[in-house]
């Protein structure tokens, strides 16, 4: 890959509510000469006002989008059906890809997306970007060093009462696992590794939904429950659901044969951790050292890792590996029978601070201590 010279240009493919994370992103990369917002696409040109982005040029023919020559790369925003086709047709456009969750809702899309992107030699960056917070990082660090011994459980949980806005979430290519669970997933896998083993529940709970006032019929899971077998005697549950009007306690648990671990607030929205040690005895808390962490990073890393040539850290594969477990769930749900999952990736590297930033979560309160 040729070494690129700032600022980056990027465009924007899918100006629904999703674009109101990333154009902020987007604006402070701007504002500091590292990129720059090129062009716009989608159905409605008027959606861009809506985001403070009514100046740009816009296309409504995304093949049209991808010829414009003012453009390195594309960043995908659309609706989950429709990221396969339009990633593909980026890469062969020659342009860099940012996607956003899933990669694809098929395996062989998929692979197909991932074998594009080393044969063009363009980077492909595919949300979720959980693993790049500090939070993710730090807890990392922490497996790594064994302050939980050998995790042998986890637990994860995310979900809200579902969108009203548009129908595609409930459609077939949508669903909340798709939508939801694959945060936890990318999450998990990237402190645990690849998961060797799935079965699931899975079903429509609320067969109607009301969009924007007009009734629609269900047809994609709105709840979903996974086991998980990472080999080793290392189990994991995961509850993904438009079917949740509330929740309080930690989004994700780890527990070990040393300690036990709670990820506070959500994955792609951290706020610090829980630690218990066996050797100290009582629970610690870490406040969230970067409360503005967007979970949007992505494009922050997308334009690092083109300015100075660098690998991502945010791998295909593990996103390949992630949508295998997805898919293997929905399969296992169907008939009852737990699927292998043969896919494998490399762990996300983990990053050690310095100077100021080494350690600087902060323990909170001590709790429970046993004298």
């Amino acid at each position: 890959m040729s070494h690129a010279v700032a600022p980056i240009r990027i465009g924007f493919a899918g100006c629904g509510n999703v674009l109101s994370a990333y154009a902020p992103v987007a604006e402070s990369l701007q504002r500091r000469g590292l990129a720059r917002i090129t062009a716009l696409c989608g159905p409605r040109p008027e959606a861009a006002a809506a985001h403070g982005l009514g100046h740009l040029p816009f296309e409504t023919d995304y093949p049209r989008f991808l010829a414009r020559t003012d453009l390195d790369a594309v960043v995908l925003l659309t609706p989950m059906p429709q990221h396969a086709a339009m990633a593909s047709a980026a890469l062969e456009a020659g342009k860099h890809v940012l996607v956003e969750k899933p990669l694809a809702t098929d395996r062989t899309e998929a692979r197909r997306i991932i074998d594009l992107a080393h044969q063009h030699r363009r980077l492909l960056l595919c949300a979720p970007f959980t693993v790049l917070s500090p939070t993710f990082q730090a807890v990392a660090r922490r497996l790594a060093q064994g302050d939980l011994g050998r995790v042998v459980s986890a637990r994860a949980r995310y979900g809200w009462a579902g969108p009203d806005w548009t129908d595609w979430f409930y459609k077939p290519g949508g669903g909340a696992l798709f939508d939801l669970g694959v945060y936890q997933l990318t999450t998990l896998t990237g402190w645990l590794g690849p998961v060797r083993r799935v079965t699931a529940f899975s079903g429509i709970a609320i067969p109607e939904r009301s969009i924007r006032g007009h009734p629609t019929r269900v047809e994609a899971d709105d709840t979903t429950h996974l086991l998980l077998d990472f080999g080793n005697a290392c189990l994991a549950s995961l509850f993904a659901g438009f079917t949740i009007q509330q929740y309080q306690g930690p989004g994700l648990e780890l527990y070990g044969t040393e300690g036990t671990l709670y990820l506070h607030g959500d994955d792609w929205d951290p706020d610090g951790y829980e630690l218990w040690q066996n050797r100290a005895g009582c629970w610690q808390r870490y406040k969230e050292t970067d409360p503005a962490w967007p979970w949007a990073d992505g494009l922050n890393h997308l334009v690092d890792c083109l300015l100075h040539d660098t690998p991502p850290r945010v791998a295909p594969d593990h996103a390949y590996h992630v949508l295998d477990v997805m898919l293997s769930a929905q399969e296992a749900a169907r008939d009852g029978r737990a699927r292998e999952v043969t896919s494998i990736f490399t762990p996300p590297t983990t990053v050690t601070p310095s100077g100021a930033l080494a350690e600087a979560a902060h323990r909170v309160h001590d709790r429970t201590r046993v004298e």
